[in-house]
Formats: structure tokens, C-alpha cells, sequence
């Protein structure tokens, strides 16, 4: 059992990462194309990734086990920022302190982990290798990140943003009803909010103490059964858990094909009606962006997306709101409605 202890103040600090974590993913989908339970969700998925997999995968499999623990170091607080900004803060770990997480590792999974690297277990030879080696195993290990993301995560990168922005939809209306109490307790079954605690199924019985830190609420895609958080308690409190919206979502196979069909013919037919562009910014808007999320989503330039969404607002299609120092552009039910194909509901 995982015990994340509140304060007050951590309840006013909690908040929802904004997209898809980069290596959180891709660490995470490793241990997926590994077991084979979830054929349905990802038995398509597993054989064209193998099918894909043209690169060494040994470092990766030596330093995430099937099961227990893997050191946080593969996964920086970076990664919500994306891969480029993930890999460069991988690049800088410290030796000491990737040292110190192989150890752990070498000592056996989970809690057994810190036991056997209490005890002096001796670590297998591949990993005493990368131990000794310190930093000068990375560039390799780097590597294989690379490949194995390119052949099992990006090509389905568009399809887990949307099933993360889909859970950031549902995790909001809680927060907009109930504030932090209600966002909580509406998190996937294997969380259990009992203020002010939160309690989740778990490998090994633990306490995480937040300290007025707050806590990052990470969805994810390829996390699965139970949710994940860092070893170290010294690390930014995350808890990464499966995003509720992909039990129903695979990211291959017909059923996905034939809503890319039909997305594409409404595409098709909105940009006859407003304009191509202009139903991109319109699609890109999802459930809210500011105007600098909207140009990059887009692919337009700033300025750009600024207009659109300003003749989109005298259309009535977007309301526009401040938001600190940027403003939030959100679908009004007649834009929604627009791209549904359907009638504004009363």
C-alpha cells in the first residue's frame, strides 16, 4: 500500500501536468511491450513495435526490470517538457548520484531493493559494468532511449495526447466543482482519497510525506493496474497513474483507423465551411489553450493564431479569457457543435 500524506498546503499545491511525460511514457510502454496481459489494448501495438525494433534494447532491459523498482534517474521532472529537454537533463545526471540508484537496483525490486543493497548483494556483472563505468555508459544508453522511443512511442504520440488531454478534461471538472477534495477523489479506482490521505494499491507498503511540496498528478498512457512514483523522497513529489480515458482506446488496429476516417471527412468538411486553417486552430483549441499552446498545436505562428481566434470569437465559435499574464481560448457550445457535425445542445 502507497500512503501519499496531505497537508493544507499541499492541497493548494496540487495541480495536473499538462501533457504526456516524454520518458515516463516511454520507460513505462517498455515494461508493456514485455508482458503480455492488455492484448486488447496492446497486443497490435507490441507486434508492430517489435516489427520496428531495429536497435540494441540490453541496457534498457539490465536497468528496468519486468517488475520493482527502476532508478529515477530515467525519469526527470524534465520530461514533462518534452523528449529533447527530457534526454539533455539525462545527459547532465550526476555520477554520484547515478551510482547510488544502481546500487539499489542491483540489490533486487522493490523494497527488497534497499535491502539487498543494505546487505551487499552483488550486483549482476552487466550492471557492476555501468556501475564502475559511471557516466561514460550514457551516450549508449541515450542511444537506445532514442530507438526504442522512435519505434514504440512516437509513432502513437498524437494518439496518447489525446487520451492525456481527455483525462485533463475530466480531472478539471472536478476541480472546477469541488476543488482539490473532489479532483482527488475522482482519480481511477486504484486511488483511494481518504483526507488527508491518498491511498493506492501497491508493491510494497510506503509513506510519502509531502511536505507542503505539493504533488504533480502525472496521466499516463502505458501506466497500467497501479500507480508509480519516484523512490527518492527527496524528489518533486509525482504520482504517475493510469489516465482513465485509454481503457477503451487502443493505439492501433481498424477501430482506430476507421475514426481517423471519419475525423478526416469531418475535417474536410469544416475547412470547406470556415477554411482549412482556420478548422485546425479551431480543432487545436481541444478543451482550452492559451494562445502560445494554440500557435504550437497549430502550426501557425503566433500572430497567426491570435487572428484566428479573434475572428473566431466575433464568429462565436471561441470565448476568450485572462489568465495571469496569457489568455485562454476555450470552443463555445455552437463551436463545439461545429465540429461534432451536430446541433447545439439546449
Amino acid at each position: 500500500m502507497l500512503r501519499i500524506h496531505f497537508t493544507g498546503v499541499d492541497l493548494a499545491r496540487v495541480r495536473m501536468a499538462g501533457r504526456p511525460d516524454a520518458l515516463w511514457e516511454t520507460i513505462l510502454s517498455f515494461h508493456r511491450l514485455r508482458d503480455r496481459r492488455d492484448a486488447r489494448l496492446f497486443g497490435e501495438w507490441r507486434t508492430e513495435t517489435r516489427s520496428r525494433l531495429n536497435s540494441e534494447t540490453r541496457m534498457l532491459g539490465m536497468l528496468i526490470p519486468a517488475r520493482g523498482y527502476f532508478p529515477d534517474f530515467l525519469t526527470p521532472v524534465e520530461g514533462q517538457y518534452g523528449w529533447d529537454v527530457a534526454l539533455d537533463a539525462l545527459r547532465g545526471i550526476r555520477p554520484e548520484r547515478m551510482r547510488r540508484e544502481l546500487v539499489l537496483l542491483g540489490g533486487g525490486s522493490g523494497a527488497g531493493a534497499v535491502a539487498g543493497a543494505v546487505a551487499g548483494t552483488s550486483p549482476a556483472p552487466r550492471l557492476r559494468e555501468f556501475m564502475d563505468g559511471g557516466t561514460k555508459h550514457l551516450p549508449r544508453l541515450l542511444g537506445e532511449l532514442r530507438g526504442y522511443h522512435r519505434a514504440a512511442v512516437e509513432p502513437y504520440w498524437t494518439h496518447i495526447q489525446a487520451q492525456i488531454e481527455a483525462e485533463r478534461a475530466a480531472r478539471g471538472r472536478a476541480l472546477l466543482d469541488g476543488g482539490a477534495d473532489e479532483l482527488l477523489a475522482s482519480l481511477p479506482p486504484m486511488l483511494r482519497w481518504r483526507a488527508p490521505v491518498l491511498e493506492c494499491d501497491y508493491p510494497v507498503d510506503r509513506d510519502v510525506r509531502l511536505r507542503g511540496r505539493g504533488l504533480l498528478l502525472q496521466p499516463s498512457f502505458f501506466c497500467r493496474r497501479t500507480a508509480v512514483t519516484l523512490h527518492d523522497p527527496e524528489l518533486p513529489p509525482v504520482l504517475v497513474y493510469p489516465a482513465a480515458s485509454h481503457l477503451a482506446s487502443a493505439p492501433t488496429g481498424g477501430e482506430a483507423a476507421r475514426t481517423v476516417h471519419v475525423e478526416e471527412q469531418r475535417q474536410r468538411t469544416l475547412g470547406k465551411l470556415v477554411g482549412h486553417t482556420r478548422s485546425v486552430v479551431l480543432r487545436a483549441i481541444g478543451d482550452g489553450a492559451t494562445t502560445s499552446e494554440l500557435a504550437r498545436r497549430a502550426g501557425v505562428s503566433l500572430a497567426s493564431a491570435s487572428q484566428h481566434a479573434c475572428v473566431m470569437r466575433e464568429a462565436g465559435l471561441v470565448t476568450t479569457l485572462r489568465h495571469g499574464n496569457a489568455v485562454l481560448h476555450t470552443v463555445t457550445p455552437l463551436g463545439a457543435a461545429l465540429l461534432k457535425g451536430g446541433a447545439v445542445a439546449s
